[in-house]
């Protein structure tokens, strides 16, 4: 977003972000966008002061809003791994699962998608500068599909795809490419988990194999999450 943020520059002020410049200001702040999950005590309380600092709070990627990458701990025994990739995990301070921003603080906002679309960002920037709502996508994955001309892949081809309950944002990157979703951009609006497990069990795919979509990287999602567990016994 380099040519963005240029322009940009000339209507915001940016006080800390330290991929662009070492220069810091204390807040109060108009916003504040965040990425990335909790995962330790330490960014508790660094997301709690960032809270009280700022007038409206966006969580930008599906780490911030869903755990992402991180939160795959959650259906693990952490402490193993540790003990089998580090020598000294004694040295090591983490939760015991990593969490959304929500999990701890008021967000005003969320932008999905592991990457984010950029001009979606763009959008909210734009649309709070001009002191409107913003426009945001508002269907499932498989719009974008059908804008593509992308032939599901899910009723053709049987492949492991949650495309119907995700956001759409992606641009069908997957499907398009011939692969299922893997719901990188969180639950749409009103997702039916339920008769989207129905035909994924008509397509025979295994129940296991169904909780791993939903246990992707966007698992700490509740609608995701709660879908999931169904399959736990299984």
């Amino acid at each position: 977003m380099e040519d963005e943020l240029l322009d940009s520059a000339e209507t915001i002020d940016i006080a800390y972000f330290l991929e662009a410049t070492r220069d810091s200001r204390p807040g109060p702040y108009d916003i504040s966008i965040i990425e990335g999950s909790i995962t330790t005590e330490h960014e508790i309380e660094r997301i709690k002061k960032i809270r009280r600092d700022s007038d409206l709070l966006i969580a930008i990627g599906t780490c911030a809003t869903a755990g992402g990458i991180q939160a795959l701990r959650n259906i693990a025994d952490v402490d193993e791994y540790a003990n089998i990739v580090y020598p000294n995990p004694e040295y090591l301070s983490y939760l015991k699962q990593a969490a959304p921003i929500f999990e701890y603080v008021k967000v005003d906002m969320e932008l999905w998608g592991c990457p984010i679309n950029k001009y979606q960002l763009l959008e909210v920037i734009t649309a709070l500068l001009q002191n409107r709502r913003p426009v945001l996508p508002q269907t499932s994955v498989c719009m974008e599909c059908k804008q593509a001309g992308t032939i599901c892949v899910l009723v053709s081809e049987g492949a492991p795809c949650i495309g119907p309950a995700t956001q759409a944002g992606c641009g069908a990157v997957c499907p398009t490419s011939g692969r299922g979703c893997y719901g990188c951009f969180g639950p749409a609006h009103q997702a039916n988990t339920s008769s989207l497990s129905d035909i994924l069990k008509s397509k025979e795919r295994y129940p296991r194999e169904i909780r791993q979509l939903y246990s992707n990287i966007s698992n700490f999602a509740p609608v995701f999450h709660e879908a999931a567990k169904k399959f736990e016994e299984a």
